[in-house]
């Protein structure tokens, strides 16, 4: 079952569309969960996740790759429900999810850096992540770009309220990156939600992206031998990063019927950024972690790594994908 038997209108024209008095907005409100596609997904998702926690279950005790990869599945047969749950509500919950998630990470972030006694800073982080989701709630793009600017203005001024200037420095540039990071970029997923099933786009992007991950992490012990970031991550190796971007971008074509256009340039984009912008995003916060000595804070539900594990890869799959899906839209 595609897309143009279950919901011809979302290929019409945008005149065709006009005409019968359908609107992108209207399509977008309407909960994801009620419609057959969506339910499906969910199915095929789930069931594919407790099928590979049974095998990985029954071989934990092989070796540490086993355990591990159990770790991971066994917090997304919590997680993933949830996540469905919140994306499949009708608008705007799945805004709000994504808003508190966005903070949660922006909470977590304060906690690693050591620096969420800051209460001024912290806060303003929190305003700006409000701020970016108003935006979204309102569709208005120009002030979504503007809000880094304020973050940044107010940022600067509390040394000046404050009449302090010891660390002030470190202190703006971490509240700015969090910012950028947990708001500015994760946010786009806020964004991504307003394209056409916006909702579904979203959801093939963050399945694409974790199984990149996981795909990673399963093949990196029996694949590859050049370990080209031995100091950031001793166990990545280039082979085991390039087969897995294979087999994500192969994912990407199976699930190709959750985007708007099946076309190859969609599903071969979607699964590119999920592995190229994935990884890189899981680089960088392993980068700000052992530069901090801090390996996890917490765990995720239960399970692998803490709550900044799930979300540093999307960080910058959402902006990269919301912008070259505009790119190659209009090619």
């Amino acid at each position: 079952m595609t897309w143009r038997e279950i919901f011809p209108s979302l290929h019409l024209k945008n005149r065709q569309r006009k005409a019968l008095g359908v609107s992108l907005s209207d399509m977008n409100n309407a909960a994801a969960w009620s419609s057959p596609v969506y339910q499906q997904t969910v199915l095929i998702v789930l069931g594919f996740l407790f099928c590979s926690g049974i095998i990985v279950y029954l071989l934990r005790n092989k070796n540490h790759y086993f355990v591990v990869s159990w770790a991971s599945i066994k917090s997304w047969l919590v997680a993933a429900p949830l996540l469905f749950a919140a994306l499949g509500a009708p608008h705007p919950w799945p805004l709000v999810a994504l808003t508190f998630l966005a903070l949660t990470g922006a909470k977590i972030f304060f906690q690693i850096l050591g620096i969420y006694h800051r209460s001024w800073f912290v806060m303003i982080c929190y305003l700006g992540i409000i701020g970016l989701s108003f935006s979204v709630y309102k569709e208005r793009i120009d002030f979504y770009n503007l809000m880094p600017m304020l973050v940044l203005g107010l940022s600067c001024f509390v040394p000046i309220a404050m009449n302090r200037y010891k660390h002030m420095i470190q202190y703006i540039a971490l509240t700015m990156m969090c910012f950028i990071f947990l708001g500015w970029s994760f946010m786009h997923a806020g964004l991504i939600m307003k394209f056409e099933n916006g909702i579904y786009q979203l959801m093939y992007l963050i399945i694409l992206t974790e199984f990149c991950d996981n795909t990673i992490l399963a093949i990196s012990r029996y694949i590859g031998s050049v370990h080209f970031v031995n100091n950031i991550n001793p166990k990545r190796t280039l082979e085991s990063t390039a087969v897995s971007i294979a087999i994500t971008v192969g994912l990407a074509f199976l699930m190709r019927s959750l985007l708007p256009d099946q076309g190859e340039k969609y599903w071969l984009t979607a699964g590119l950024i999920a592995g190229l912008g994935g990884g890189f995003g899981d680089l960088v916060m392993t980068v700000i972690r052992r530069d901090l000595g801090i390996r996890d804070y917490g765990v995720f539900i239960f399970g692998r790594g803490d709550f900044l594990n799930r979300m540093d890869r999307l960080i910058f799959v959402c902006p990269i994908y919301y912008y070259v899906m505009h790119f190659v839209a209009g090619m």
